[in-house]
């Protein structure tokens, strides 16, 4: 979020569950400040807030030119003093999904994730899967600079129109942007990845009929895999809308219907929901079930004629119905 609106939207955050001080958020807002100041930034933001064990990891970021292309991280672990973060590193690519334990809270940490978790068999040899010197150490740097992202290209997300991108390439903010109405807030299609597009244009070009490419360029988040990964909610009678990232338990992204106040929050421990596909499949199939259930009460019930189901009918529809559906 826009740091200049850390005030204002600490009532909205609550909605979500998440709970910051206004003296957090003013001295936040002051920090920030300083931060856009000393380094010409156009606009500085909060990115969000990564648990430790002894101390807190603050991300911010700002950019100069491109909203997209060109944001700079830092990081801070009392709000004041903001240090750059690094660029994520090939190996701490590699050893970061190996990572189980919490972080910290102290940069200079280093962790042998590779004995703990090994990520090969043990009878077969690394080298025909990672053909370069195996790593075993990760800094807990280089693993927050990994999460922060591999956060944001999975659910840092904006509304449609939010983003322009303009015919020299630069991607910018629509400073026409009014914010979208209702029915277009219900929808899925109208949230787009704020990261470089990874679908074919012609992609995005199928997937609306008012297609424009200047405000369209983006991924959609109704594509993501599994479906269900999203949860959208309405708030204050339809004129406040949250989303929650269910693979990022944390990561929230909220809006403010016809207007253009919008933006994402991250707060939590940096690790992703892996059991979250098991999870949507299991809820589906207990739906299907469901359905199927009222779909037999219903046909077992009184007929409109006002005639009468015996039992051996009864038995036998069961019966029939139950085969039915095992061969579907």
């Amino acid at each position: 979020m826009e740091y200049q609106k850390l005030l204002d939207t600490v009532d909205i955050l609550g909605y979500a569950g998440i709970c910051t001080s206004t003296e957090f958020s003013q001295l936040l807002k002051n920090s920030l400040l300083i931060l856009q100041k000393e380094n010409h930034f156009r606009k500085c933001y909060y990115w969000g807030k990564i648990n430790g064990i002894q101390k807190d990891y603050h991300i911010a970021f700002g950019y100069e030119k491109d909203c997209m292309n060109g944001q700079i991280y830092y990081y801070s672990m009392d709000g004041l003093n903001w240090l750059l973060l690094p660029k994520s590193q090939k190996y701490a690519k590699f050893l970061t999904p190996l990572a189980v334990n919490k972080f910290e809270g102290e940069p200079s940490f280093a962790t042998n994730v590779y004995d703990s978790n090994p990520p090969f068999p043990p009878n077969e040899d690394p080298k025909h899967y990672y053909n370069e010197p195996i790593p075993k150490e990760l800094k807990e740097e280089d693993r927050l600079a990994t999460i922060v992202e591999t956060i944001r290209e999975d659910a840092a997300i904006i509304p449609r129109g939010g983003w322009f991108k303009c015919s020299n390439g630069d991607i910018v903010e629509n400073v026409a942007f009014e914010g979208l109405d209702l029915p277009d807030a219900s929808n899925l299609k109208s949230y787009l990845h704020a990261r470089p597009p990874q679908q074919k244009w012609n992609t995005n070009l199928l997937s609306r009929p008012d297609y424009n490419y200047a405000t369209d360029f983006l991924d959609t988040i109704d594509l993501d895999v599994p479906h269900g990964c999203w949860n959208l909610q309405l708030i204050l009678e339809a004129r406040l809308i949250i989303l929650h990232s269910l693979y990022w338990p944390g990561m929230t992204f909220y809006h403010k219907l016809s207007t253009p106040h919008y933006g994402f929050l991250y707060v939590g421990n940096g690790k992703k929901n892996m059991d979250l596909p098991f999870m949507v499949a299991n809820n589906s199939t207990n739906q299907n079930a469901r359905l199927r259930v009222d779909k037999m009460d219903r046909l077992k019930s009184t007929p409109e004629d006002g005639s009468t189901v015996t039992a051996e009918g009864r038995t036998s529809f069961e019966s029939q119905y139950t085969t039915d559906t095992q061969a579907q």
